[in-house]
């Protein structure tokens, strides 16, 4: 095959991305029902974010990895924009963008493939616990920093919005221990803006 041959529009790459990640949002969701269904909804819940957070780890260590062999700082924009690039470039959302607010630097994407599959079937916050993945990531790459929602598709908000801070000593604590809670840390709050 030629390499003409394996080029395709990009508005079927976009389509194809959009169906992937709309399979992964109906398989989160059979997943947590599932859990939810067995184990009742507290201890559901606890199974969900374990998982998830074991999903994030792995997605970290990969990124962590990529990013060091080729030299590089394990730094946010290393991260973010580096080899280990966390969102795909198209068909996930439909588009993203910067931005700031206030003084601190944030990102956008608007029109999550998987948060509208949640909010269409009703289930925004059983998927929201899906976006966990983010701050898990990320601080695996580098425990220093978190990627936290300010907002999110799946809460009822327009689109997402991340912040990228410096971590507490807490925080740090918190996601390491296997049984202490740390869903707390995915949140940007004002008061939390480090300049």
């Amino acid at each position: 095959m030629t390499e003409e041959q394996r080029m395709i529009p990009l508005e079927e790459a976009e389509h194809e991305v959009a169906l992937t990640s709309r399979r992964i949002a109906l398989l989160h969701l059979a997943f947590a029902k599932t859990l939810i269904s067995e184990f009742g909804e507290e201890k559901g819940t606890q199974l969900i974010v374990k998982a998830i957070k074991a999903y994030g780890r792995q997605v970290g260590k990969e990124a962590r990895e990529a990013v060091l062999a080729q030299g590089l700082e394990l730094t946010p924009v290393n991260y973010s924009a580096g080899p280990a690039r966390g969102l795909p470039k198209f068909g996930m959302h439909t588009r993203i963008e910067d931005v700031m607010v206030g003084s601190e630097p944030r990102f956008r994407a608007f029109g999550c493939v998987m948060g509208k599959v949640w909010n269409e079937l009703g289930e925004g916050k059983l998927g929201r616990l899906y976006c966990l993945v983010d701050p898990a990531k990320f601080m695996t790459f580098n425990p220093d920093y978190k990627l936290a929602h300010a907002k999110a598709l799946p809460d009822g908000d327009p689109y997402c919005e991340f912040c990228i801070r410096k971590t507490t000593e807490q925080e740090r604590w918190d996601f390491a221990s296997d049984d202490a809670e740390w869903t707390y840390i995915d949140r940007c709050a004002e008061k939390e803006v480090v300049e």
